[in-house]
């Protein structure tokens, strides 16, 4: 029976633990999306902190692609020692990395695209700040061929794995939903070619690294919202990318347009909000042969336990605890079982946009205020 605590393996990436830093924007680069300092610090932060696996926040793959200031970047060779200073200070700490790959397209916007947005359909939706061009063949084609190149700077500058992202309304969302997805050309219609996008990126990413290398990805299992991605059409996606040779899905759902049912939910407040995308990923997990994460509102570790020895799940994610709290691994292992202190506010990526940096507002006054009396 599968444990939190014990040591793992996908597709020969061996982690000590099944607890996953799921990504998040962090806000920590320059404006050229090269890692900071500051990033290196996050990172090793967490690898000290007992995590297993860290994904990185969302990197973009072209600059078009980028939606946010900090936003890492993996379109540039002139990266690699940044880069690899990054990866070797995690592996020293015992963790290992995944890079998480992404094209934001019409989820962006002309001021940090740096042109008009791209889109599977020129499309006015409340999960768009404006109305984006659609994507051409040829536009399509550059885009999966930066995904492929931004995966083999990841494998030669010593990631472990890559990850795609593939939910949150992102462009490989984009074409999966019918609700941004409305063209009529052999990239639209049906799920078989709404996710003919994703698959074309898979194996060029396939192709760059090897099948040797872990090609992980987020998925989400439902868009929570009417016209959106159904959960059946996810699931269709999943076992086909399990049959494909995908090394893990990280399941998740949501997206900005999905109301209360987006994906950092706030008010989590007892154990049973917690886990709210558990049903849809044991779907999943009995469907594929592949491992299986869960992201979603996880603060508890005997909910965590949980999911793992009852549910079957492989692996558990989680993000926002982890900012407060970088070493709640180490914590739970050490046997203080109490639940994550994060009181799931979201107040933490605010300092991202106004300070160069995400951070626990709750803590950091906390803390000032303790200094000041």
């Amino acid at each position: 029976m599968a444990t939190l605590f014990e040591e793992s393996t996908i597709a020969g990436m061996t982690m000590r633990n099944r607890l996953v830093r799921s990504a998040t924007w962090e806000g920590m680069c320059d404006h050229d999306g090269r890692p900071t300092e500051k990033l290196i610090n996050c990172y090793l932060d967490l690898a000290n902190g007992g995590i297993g696996l860290i994904v990185t926040g969302y990197a973009f793959v072209s600059p078009e692609g980028r939606q946010l200031s900090g936003q890492m970047g993996l379109h540039r060779e002139d990266f690699e020692a940044d880069y690899k200073s990054l990866t070797s200070s995690v592996h020293e700490a015992g963790a290992r990395i995944a890079a998480q790959l992404v094209h934001c397209g019409g989820q962006t916007d002309t001021a940090n695209a740096g042109r008009r947005p791209l889109a599977p359909s020129a499309v006015d939706v409340d999960q768009f700040p404006e109305t984006p061009g659609e994507l051409t063949k040829r536009e399509i084609d550059g885009i999966t061929d930066a995904f492929g190149e931004a995966a083999q700077r990841a494998r030669a500058w010593c990631f472990d794995a890559v990850q795609l992202h593939g939910a949150h309304g992102y462009l490989i969302n984009q074409f999966l939903s019918p609700h941004t997805n409305r063209r009529t050309d052999e990239y639209g219609g049906s799920i078989e070619d709404r996710s003919r996008f994703l698959f074309e990126l898979y194996r060029k990413v396939r192709y760059a690294v090897g099948d040797d290398y872990p090609v992980l990805i987020k998925l989400t299992a439902s868009d929570n919202m009417e016209g959106g991605l159904s959960s059946e059409d996810a699931l269709n996606v999943a076992k086909k990318l399990s049959d494909a040779g995908i090394d893990a899905i990280e399941v998740s759902a949501g997206t900005p347009a999905s109301g209360e049912k987006n994906p950092a939910r706030v008010k989590i407040n007892k154990p049973g909000d917690e886990g709210y995308n558990l049903e849809e990923a044991r779907r999943i997990k009995e469907a594929v042969i592949c491992p299986v994460m869960v992201v979603g509102g996880f603060r508890s570790y005997e909910v965590a336990e949980n999911a793992v020895r009852d549910y079957g799940l492989d692996y558990i994610s989680m993000a926002r605890p982890l900012i407060r709290e970088p070493d709640l691994a180490n914590r739970w292992h050490r046997g203080d079982r109490r639940p994550a202190t994060c009181i799931s506010c979201n107040g933490c990526f605010m300092p991202g946009l106004k300070e160069g940096g995400i951070y626990c507002v709750v803590e950091k006054n906390a803390q000032a205020k303790e200094a000041k009396d």
